[in-house]
């Protein structure tokens, strides 16, 4: 299928526009002129959950091929699959096309750091890590490393009742004898030993869940993308193009009805340990548990993501940052040569700890030369 591109043009020099994070508006990258972003009025809407389902049924949804024209020079060039923005890989002008999924973004998270800010945010949490490669601290230093990626997220509200079966513990105290030894000598002591008193119990509890949000991209794990949360859905502005000028943009891979699942995993959580509040005492059982999801609702909504690929002994690792909070997630290299040095260093300490031991006289030698330092340097 063929799509004519879209992009924003400089009214003063017809350079292409970008959208700037720290700005919060378009920015042309040659003359410096700013174009502001207007402000919309528009609700964020949530949408019935059983409906869309209903509706997709109906539908099926093919991949399809996206060849765009640039409407700066004019070139073909083929779209990522699930795109709909990117760059124009000839001259580099910011294209946005029409999307092809059925269900579409109405509101999207801005970027909120550029890329010098995210880079920044990278290079503490590497900082953080034990036994990180040296490549790993240098990398980054090329802002091509970066991309800046609108990765599409679903978010689920729901009023769940929820009815279980389970067990009560409740400790209780008993005395009891016990034969200790004591000075070699064996006697009989009396002791409190701890026991649990199961009681059976069954109840139901009411759950209110607000924006579960679920990456809905395969560009970047499943895991690494859920890790990037939370997410500040209450700064979620109305869709607008021009928030998407200069980045790349997908549409869902992982279906409405699929994310669903993955979001009742997560309330689950939530609803197991009401449940076992509920239950009370000091130890708690659930043996059966039946949930009725109600007034179920989702967006689709795009989150700003940058990511990044390191190569490190023929593997690649991963790396998201939240462009909204600045934190990292991601798969992490291990040095080993840091870690044999480590063990190297430890067991060479334990050595030297047992030689002092057995060789006083080597503790008092080590005195002497610590007071002359402290003499000579102080």
């Amino acid at each position: 299928m063929k799509f004519k591109s879209i992009n924003f043009t400089c009214k003063n020099c017809g350079a292409p526009l970008r959208f700037n994070p720290i700005e919060e508006n378009l920015k042309c990258e040659f003359c410096q002129s700013v174009e502001l972003i207007e402000s919309s009025l528009k609700d964020i809407k949530e949408y019935d959950l059983n409906k869309a389902l209903k509706e997709l049924k109906l539908n099926h949804e093919k991949k399809i091929n996206k060849e765009v024209k640039c409407s700066k020079c004019s070139a073909t060039f083929t779209m990522n699959p699930y795109s709909f923005s990117s760059n124009c890989p000839y001259c580099g002008t910011p294209a946005i096309i029409d999307f092809v999924k059925e269900i579409t973004p109405q509101s999207l998270l801005p970027f909120h750091l550029s890329q010098k800010e995210a880079k920044e945010a990278f290079k503490k949490w590497v900082g953080s890590l034990w036994f990180a490669p040296s490549k790993l601290t240098e990398f980054l230093t090329d802002d091509e490393k970066l991309k800046g990626y609108y990765l599409p997220h679903w978010t689920y509200d729901a009023k769940t009742v929820s009815t279980y079966q389970g067990q009560r513990g409740d400790i209780y105290y008993v005395t009891v004898e016990r034969t200790t030894i004591v000075n070699g000598k064996e006697i009989r002591q009396r002791v409190q030993e701890p026991r649990i008193r199961w009681t059976p119990v069954s109840g139901r509890v009411y759950n209110e869940f607000d924006d579960i949000t679920i990456g809905a991209s395969k560009t970047i794990s499943y895991a690494i993308l859920d890790n990037l949360a939370p997410w500040d859905t209450g700064k979620l502005v109305p869709f607008n193009e021009k928030y998407l000028a200069g980045f790349i943009s997908e549409e869902y891979t992982i279906g409405l009805d699929n994310g669903f699942e993955l979001a009742k995993v997560k309330m689950n959580r939530v609803i197991r340990q009401t449940i076992r509040q509920d239950i009370g005492g000091d130890q708690q059982q659930i043996t059966s548990l039946k949930t009725d999801y109600n007034e179920t609702s989702y967006k689709n909504v795009l989150f700003p993501v940058w990511t990044a690929q390191f190569k490190w002994k023929n593997k690649t690792y991963n790396y998201a940052i939240n462009a909204q909070t600045g934190k990292v997630s991601g798969e992490r290299p291990y040095s080993w040569l840091k870690i044999t040095l480590v063990i190297g260093i430890v067991l060479i300490g334990i050595a030297g700890a047992i030689y002092i031991d057995e060789n006083p006289q080597v503790i008092e030698k080590a005195s002497k030369i610590l007071h002359l330092l402290s003499v000579n340097f102080s």
